[in-house]
């Protein structure tokens, strides 16, 4: 499989978990399959809960935020990526998680607002920057190991300030990398886990284990580590990427997240014709504060092609 197609796939395939599970946020485990219990049966892009059919939300938003910075500032411009955030969440978006609403609307700078957010609630460890993470993970696959965790870290510090939230983003990127290059990324799981900063490692060893499974969480999975688990626990235990979906979504819980970082690396794993049809025609992204911009399938290729092609 070429490694562009992995690329878009990635793309592609983080919007569409994200719009497949929007309608099940906050549900009890196991309700994905109990509406549509036969698999490939058609329909699951039901829409509901405020969302539209095939809507996605504020994960591939800023997702798109954060590629769109990347190719018009030519690399990583904190600032830039702050400020098309902080105007996406001033233009009253459908859903946008407490904490990074905070620290994009508390007036602070760029490079202080997530800090000082941590330091008054002691509480930043959500999945928030885990979830947007696709795009960045494909632009800064090719500059290698080092350079993509430390571009996850960076970007994931602009509204996380507990460390946990950067290294569960840079985790990702370097699977991501991995999986673009042809590599196995579960079988290197073991030599990423040594790249994590020590007072995080053991968290997400737990979490990342083959023997762990998302029953097993002791937080909700709002958090960044068990989020990322039970990704990862939804592509080694499934052989298709419509299989991994559906089991990231019937997990329950952050069911929009769990699944768009599921459908990032099951993208990236089993590329860009693994993904179903029926999922991704309805697939929209509309960009508050942005005009009346709403993306679509062709639209995230062409984004995922520039970024993959940018460092060619």
């Amino acid at each position: 499989m070429k490694r562009m197609e992995r690329a878009l796939a990635t793309v592609v395939g983080s919007a569409v978990g994200d719009a497949l599970g929007a309608p099940f946020e906050f549900g009890p485990p196991g309700a994905f399959s109990a509406r549509f219990p036969k698999p490939g049966s058609g329909g699951e892009m039901c829409g509901g809960g405020g969302w539209e059919p095939g809507e996605a939300t504020d994960d591939t938003q800023m997702a798109v935020l954060v590629a769109e910075s990347l190719l018009q500032r030519d690399g990583l411009d904190l600032p830039d990526i702050f400020a098309r955030f902080q105007r996406w969440a001033a233009a009253d978006p459908k859903d946008i998680g407490l904490q990074t609403e905070d620290v994009l609307t508390n007036g602070m700078p760029w490079n202080l607002a997530a800090a000082i957010n941590f330091q008054v609630n002691q509480r930043a460890a959500g999945n928030g920057s885990l979830m947007r993470a696709s795009t960045s993970a494909v632009y800064f696959a090719r500059a290698g190991q080092s350079a993509t965790m430390d571009a996850a870290r960076r970007i994931a510090a602009l509204t996380h300030g507990d460390r946990a939230a950067w290294e569960g983003t840079a985790i990702f990127h370097e699977l991501i990398r991995l999986s673009l290059a042809g590599a196995d990324p579960l079988c290197a799981l073991p030599d990423v886990l040594d790249l994590v900063h020590p007072d995080h490692r053991q968290r997400y060893a737990t979490v990342l284990a083959a023997d762990w499974h998302p029953d097993q969480a002791t937080e909700f999975n709002g958090a960044v580590w068990p989020c990322l688990g039970s990704a990862v626990w939804a592509l080694r235990n499934t052989t298709r990427f419509e299989d991994a979906i559906r089991a990231a979504i019937d997990v329950g819980g952050d069911t929009d997240t769990v699944a768009a970082v599921t459908g990032g690396l099951a993208g990236a794993y089993h590329g860009l014709d693994a993904i179903p049809a029926r999922w991704t025609g309805p697939l929209h992204v509309p960009l508050p504060g942005f005009g009346e911009r709403v993306l679509r399938l062709a639209d995230l290729i062409d984004l995922a092609h520039g970024l993959a092609a940018a460092a060619d």
